[in-house]
């Protein structure tokens, strides 16, 4: 019993002095760490981070500069305003005034400015209200910076330009351009479209019910649009007769074939300005509203606003471009030994255009206007087949060529795809497309 006395006070001892090794361990480590840390560091550590706070302000880019700390104005070239008018009520320096007089057409042409263009100046916030620079937008695409603080240096830019692929059918209640406009679609559109199918469909004479499916490319800047690209397939009905237009590039670029592979183009233009009202067709015994007799009108009227362009239908030369009493400012063209055209009333001629000069089809060569016997703004185009006038609108014209054999089963595969995708497009009506022969 003894015995068991004495281990049972031993197993106690050592129990105890275990407890005051731990816990002397425990204390020593602490004290240890505090060997190498002291109260002093972490006070050094806290003073040294300053609180603060900022206000941070992103640039504002405008044309490619930071426009923060500087006044915009953004305006539009008035009538007969002057580049350096749009300088009024700021400064230049006079050395930037001299070398902007001394800029070369080569770097900028002053007299590309034009009103209702768009202009921005980025003005100083000092009692001079120095320009820093002036830029001048000719279009959405174009735009062109003139730097104006230091030393003049003048960059020509373009914005980047999207192309995304649209589509659209349409039924016509009144007019084409009304329907279009309806749709709430760029009259460019309209115009492509006309000039399309200018020779096969009258499109002064559609009528209601008549309706078209069009696959196209819609240009946009910064998401805006910004004019119509390619016309990339054409569905057209018109009094129940369906008429295609597929695009093909036979190596002379890409021109508009039928369903056959005839083309779609003929030698010359049908109408002289972008698609517009006819205000007064070719007639042997017409009153006319000027002299207040009958007689003949060997022409067509056009109605159009003062200044609208006026092209030529086809190449050619120009044999006449002067004024006339009667036809005031007009130009004639020979286009070959059989086809000549004219167009009078002009409000002016187009800068160039002169007696041997040779045009392309589509050049501008004139603005509409109301010179010579005309009560009111328009365009009287003349047609001569053979030294004879006709109806311009009524004569027929040689197609260009139709598309290669050795090319057709390519051109077949293309117009295939396109009809399956305007087949996709909802029809305005219950109507559905024809079926096409297949060559």
């Amino acid at each position: 019993m003894k015995f068991l006395s004495l281990l049972w006070f031993k197993r106690i001892g050592i129990a105890v002095s275990v407890v005051v090794l731990l816990v002397g361990l425990f204390f020593l480590i602490d004290s240890r760490t505090a060997w190498f840390t002291h109260q002093a560091d972490y006070m050094d550590e806290v003073d040294s981070v300053q609180h603060t706070e900022r206000e941070i302000i992103l640039p504002v880019l405008m044309h490619g500069m930071v426009v923060n700390d500087l006044h915009v104005v953004e305006d539009e070239v008035k009538k007969n305003q002057r580049f350096a008018d749009l300088f009024a009520g700021y400064f230049v320096a006079p050395q930037i005034k001299q070398q902007l007089n001394l800029l070369p057409r080569s770097v900028y042409d002053f007299r590309k400015i034009s009103a209702h263009k768009k202009y921005t100046l980025l003005v100083e916030h000092d009692s001079l209200k120095t320009i820093k620079a002036l830029v001048y937008e000719p279009n959405p695409i174009d735009y062109v910076v003139f730097h104006l603080k230091d030393s003049l240096l003048v960059e020509v830019c373009q914005r980047k330009v999207d192309t995304l692929e649209r589509s659209i059918s349409g039924r016509i209640e009144n007019t084409l351009s009304h329907t279009i406009e309806a749709l709430n679609i760029s009259h460019d559109l309209t115009n492509k479209f006309v000039d399309i199918f200018a020779w096969q469909v009258d499109f002064q004479r559609l009528q209601k019910g008549d309706q078209f499916k069009l696959i196209y490319e819609e240009n946009q800047v910064e998401d805006k649009p910004v004019g119509i690209g390619r016309i990339l397939g054409v569905y057209f009905e018109h009094s129940g007769n369906g008429y295609y237009a597929f695009p093909y590039d036979q190596g002379d670029g890409p021109d508009y074939f039928d369903e056959r592979g005839n083309s779609l183009r003929k030698a010359l233009l049908k109408y002289p300005i972008e698609f517009t009202r006819i205000s007064s067709r070719y007639s042997m015994n017409r009153f006319h509203p000027v002299v207040k007799v009958f007689r003949p009108h060997l022409g067509t009227d056009f109605a159009a606003p003062t200044g609208t362009p006026i092209r030529t239908v086809g190449d050619g030369i120009v044999e006449e471009a002067q004024y006339k009493t009667n036809n005031g400012n007009y130009v004639k063209i020979r286009h070959n030994g059989t086809y000549t055209t004219g167009y009078l009333h002009m409000s002016a001629i187009a800068s160039g255009i002169k007696p041997g000069t040779r045009v392309r089809q589509g050049q501008t060569i004139g603005y509409v206007g109301s010179t010579g016997l005309a009560t009111g703004p328009h365009l009287c185009y003349r047609f001569w087949k053979n030294g004879v006038q006709v109806d311009a609108l009524k004569v027929e014209l040689p197609p260009s060529q139709p598309v290669k054999a050795e090319l057709f089963p390519a051109f077949e595969e293309v117009k295939q795809n396109l009809i399956q995708r305007l087949q996709l497009i909802p029809a305005p009506t219950r109507d559905a497309l024809p079926e096409v022969a297949v060559r």
